[in-house]
Order: structure tokens, then sequence, then C-alpha cells
């Protein structure tokens, strides 16, 4: 089963099957790099746990995309705690993401995360990861849904 392990600190997404590595490629990342998301619009790219939860081929803007299960359960708990969102939200979050399902992309949280073409040169993203077009290109048609995607500090 593939893997793929984000360091957004060495800008490299590396891609593993079955402990393996099979391909390491540069990425860019969002315009606020360091930090960890927390809401919409902070331009930080999420750090944890998540899962291809959906993809497609025909993103104009983005070339491909391969969208992640931000917010995960842990990003809903903190967003619960922090008041960015009502209990309703966090049910709704929750329960998609038990069903190994795309989580709502429309709280103050923020979401339609993934990894993308565009280009890797410089930190340019709204929070998601973006590779060369040639790299999503050959990363797209590997990746199934459901692949466990670890992002790290």
């Amino acid at each position: 089963t593939p893997h793929i392990l984000i360091s957004k600190k060495r800008r490299r997404l590396e891609l593993y099957d079955a402990g393996v590595l099979l391909r390491v490629y540069r990425i860019a990342l969002g315009h606020n790099p360091v930090a960890d998301k927390v809401r919409e619009g902070d331009g930080a790219t999420p750090e944890g746990t998540f899962y291809v939860c959906t993809k497609n081929p025909e993103s104009r803007r983005y070339h491909r995309f391969i969208g992640i299960s931000y917010p995960n359960t842990e990003d809903a708990a903190r967003g619960l705690r922090s008041g960015l969102i009502d209990t309703t939200q966090y049910r709704k979050l929750t329960s998609a993401l038990e069903r190994g399902r795309r989580p709502a992309w429309d709280t103050p949280l923020g979401g339609k995360l993934g990894i993308h073409g565009g280009g890797n040169s410089r930190d340019w993203t709204l929070g998601s990861v973006a590779l060369t077009d040639e790299a999503i290109e050959e990363l797209f048609e590997i990746i199934p849904y459901g692949t466990p995607v670890t992002i790290r500090p």
C-alpha cells in the first residue's frame, strides 16, 4: 500500500510503498509555510495524518488535484474548543472522516486542500502542497483513494 510523507521544513514529498521509498519530489507550500493550518485564509499548510479523499484530473487551475482529508479529527476538535466551529459542524466533519469520506470544506477551518501541480519554485499556495505539473501527473496516476498522507512540520 502506498503512503505519502511530506516534510514541510525539507520541502519534500516522499512516496513509499510497503515501506520502500519509491520517489522524492520537491514541493512548494502555502505562503505561511511554517505554521500549522488553523483557519480558512491563514495560508498555512496543515500538519497531521490525512488520507486521499478526492481526485480531480480536470483541475484547470492546478493541472491535477489530489484532495486530502483536511480538516482531520484533531483539527475539528481544536476548532470546536476554540469556538471556530460549532457542535453541528464538528459532528459533520467527524462523521465524514469516520466513513473515509471527504470532510466538509466549507467551515471556518478551511478546506479544499491537497497536492496539485502549478510549480514548486516558491511558496505560493493557499495551504496546499504544490509540485511541478510533470510530478503531479506521475503521482496522480499511482495514488489511489484512501492513501495515507502524513504532513510533518
